[in-house]
């Protein structure tokens, strides 16, 4: 099996698209009604009507079914039904030319400004706020007044007044799909920025503008109308449904039909068009339409094995720091981080939230938030990782080091079913992915999930989700693992499966394995060596069995006092006061040591260092628990 899915007759986009349509009783009414205003509009040149400009006074104000004039004429002698049609043909012509254009424009303002950083955003929307200062139609009438009277005029105007609620709706759009994980994990397959705007960010868009759109085109109807209702618009002898409007309102006691039949159908459009946008949303968006053992394990690396000979560490971190922008500079959110990790081995990194877990991890990869910086150094296999550019690390991303996120549920893009995405991800890097799509299928013990690879994100379990994250995590044989929280929303049982598939890629493949998590009783069944962060700095490295059992930080101490333990309903759990210190703070000496209750006066004038404690344990303290022992 390719890493592609091979649909089966009747599962086209088309006929997927056509099916869930049917299934919306409001879009299939507001296209029925579409329809009935439409198909005799679209015919209206094919058909036999009278000019619609053409006056006979003499025939002024007949009744519908007259003679050779179905609904009557106006107070000119004019077809009424000649004049609806192809004044309607004006309107919905006009109402979607500014749309379209008031779409683009504010589309590639909105894309532009999310994406952009923060010095074009904030610059865009600046200006997007002075043209949402005035009120749109207002806004409108000042543009046609300086530019004149006239459709093209009016279309303008009305596509300038709208520009700034799609470019406002795009932006937020694009900032919530730019912190997603799927844009993370199409990074760490080593897309570029243009590739992941066009495959990532643009289909996800799409449900939103359609909808936006849709809802649009109704109001760039009833604008245009208005506009003409004023004389702003169409102009004699040409006209539209505004122009009639206003024209029969003089006459709205004497000839009611001549301001009626107009109204009636810009009501008919705007409801039809509201109708048949929601339908198309949901028909675009997957999210929206209702539900319906291991292989051989493969040989370690020969590169990889290469490159560690003589004893050298997969990864070597010296000194890492992670800073944000700040009023008054720099802010460290994350400093001095130290460790190493071998081929094979399982390394946790636990600690309370907000210690700079996920930071740390984030910053391996080179994928820190925006306006975060960082230093220090980080090796893979004596490269050094710091000094790459985009395209290097890009190349590293997914094929030497892979990232599993805490949400597979947002790592995975909803728009595009889990063949697609595997198939994708297996050819990213060119070169002859490690596996395929059914050998990695088979390793995260899915291969008995029917249609999997046909299905969307949302039709699966979170457990099945978090190991379709794994199996494209693997995709390339990565060296390094990092599970960023991986079993967090996860039942018990889908954990320890989970948890033994991870294991066993370090045992049998050599994999390396990063594991982030606030939760010591996983830590205790999977890791081997355990990194307990606090504040952002790193204050205990032992070997897992030993700090479960004795740790030697205050910290580590505490963490484990407020762990709860099965067979042991009655322990008191120890609640740690006060908080830590936020980024940035000043703090003199330790900077556990106001929460500490072993703190002493040193403590608070000297900040410790990470010193080795016996062989195989490293503490930040000037105090340590196993030497008061």
């Amino acid at each position: 099996m390719s890493g592609g899915a091979q649909p089966l007759p009747g599962t086209g986009a088309l006929a997927v698209a056509t099916r869930r349509l049917r299934r919306h009783p409001a879009a299939l009414a507001g296209l029925a009604l579409l329809a009935l205003v439409l198909l005799p509009v679209l015919a209206a040149p094919l058909l036999s009507l009278p000019d619609p400009a053409l006056t006979d006074p003499a025939r002024r104000m007949l009744p519908p079914l007259a003679i050779g004039h179905l609904l009557g004429t106006d107070h000119l002698g004019r077809d009424l039904l000649a004049r609806l049609l192809w004044g309607a043909r004006t309107s919905i012509a006009v109402g979607a030319l500014a749309t379209l254009t008031a779409a683009a424009v504010g589309s590639v303002l909105g894309l532009a400004a999310a994406w952009g950083g923060r010095r074009l955003d904030g610059l865009l929307m600046r200006g997007v706020d002075v043209l949402m200062a005035f009120p749109y139609l207002l806004l409108a009438l000042a543009i046609v007044a300086a530019l004149g009277p006239g459709l093209a005029n009016a279309m303008l105007a009305i596509a300038v007044a709208n520009v700034p609620f799609f470019a406002r709706a795009v932006r937020g759009t694009v900032l919530d799909i730019r912190h997603c994980d799927y844009i993370a994990a199409a990074r760490l397959a080593g897309h570029g920025e243009p590739r992941i705007v066009l495959r990532e960010v643009l289909p996800n868009l799409a449900p939103t503008l359609l909808l936006l759109m849709t809802t649009t085109l109704g109001w760039m109807v009833l604008e245009t109308a208005g506009l003409s209702f004023l004389g702003l618009g169409a102009q004699p002898p040409a006209a539209d449904l505004g122009s009639m409007l206003g024209e029969g309102r003089e006459f709205l006691t004497t000839y009611p039909l001549v301001a009626v039949l107009p109204g009636l159908l810009i009501l008919l459009l705007v409801v039809s068009i509201n109708l048949l946008g929601d339908g198309l949303r949901d028909v675009l968006d997957p999210r929206w339409s209702p539900r319906r053992s291991f292989s051989a394990p493969a040989p370690a690396d020969a590169r990889l094995q290469s490159q560690l000979e003589g004893g050298a560490s997969l990864l070597a971190v010296q000194d890492l720091g992670v800073r944000f922008a700040g009023a008054a500079g720099p802010v460290p959110a994350v400093a001095g981080v130290s460790f190493r990790l071998n081929a094979g081995e399982c390394v946790a990194v636990v600690g309370e939230s907000g210690c700079g877990k996920t930071l740390t991890a984030l910053s391996l990869l080179g994928l820190l938030p925006e306006g975060a910086s960082q230093v220090g150094s980080v090796r893979l296999a004596g490269r050094e990782l710091m000094a790459l550019d985009g395209a290097a690390l890009r190349d590293l991303r997914g094929r030497r080091i892979a990232y599993v996120p805490q949400e597979p549920l947002t790592a995975l893009d909803p728009l595009f079913r889990v063949g697609v995405q595997m198939d994708e991800t297996l050819r990213a890097h060119g070169a002859g992915p490690a596996y395929t799509a059914a050998e990695l299928i088979r390793m995260v013990g899915l291969d008995g999930v029917p249609g999997l690879m046909r299905r969307y994100p949302h039709e699966f379990s979170g457990g099945q989700r978090q190991r379709v994250a794994i199996a494209l995590a693997l995709a390339h044989g990565p060296d390094l693992l990092i599970a960023d929280e991986a079993t967090t929303a996860l039942d018990v049982t889908v954990q320890r499966e989970i948890l033994a598939l991870l294991r066993r890629l370090c045992d049998e493949q050599a994999r390396a394995l990063l594991f982030v998590s606030h939760d010591l009783a996983l830590v205790a069944e999977l890791c081997e060596r355990v990194l307990v962060m606090y504040a952002g700095r790193i204050v205990e490295d032992a070997p897992a069995a030993a700090l479960l059992h004795r740790p030697a930080h205050p910290y580590s101490a505490a963490l484990l006092g407020a762990t709860p333990e099965l067979g042991r309903p009655d322990k008191p759990l120890a609640v740690l006061a006060g908080e830590p210190p936020a980024p940035g703070e000043r703090v003199d000496g330790c900077r556990f040591a106001p929460r500490c209750p072993r703190a002493q006066r040193e403590c608070r004038a000297v900040e410790p260092a990470l010193d080795a404690l016996g062989e195989h344990r490293l503490v930040r303290c000037l105090f340590p628990i196993q030497e008061a022992s």
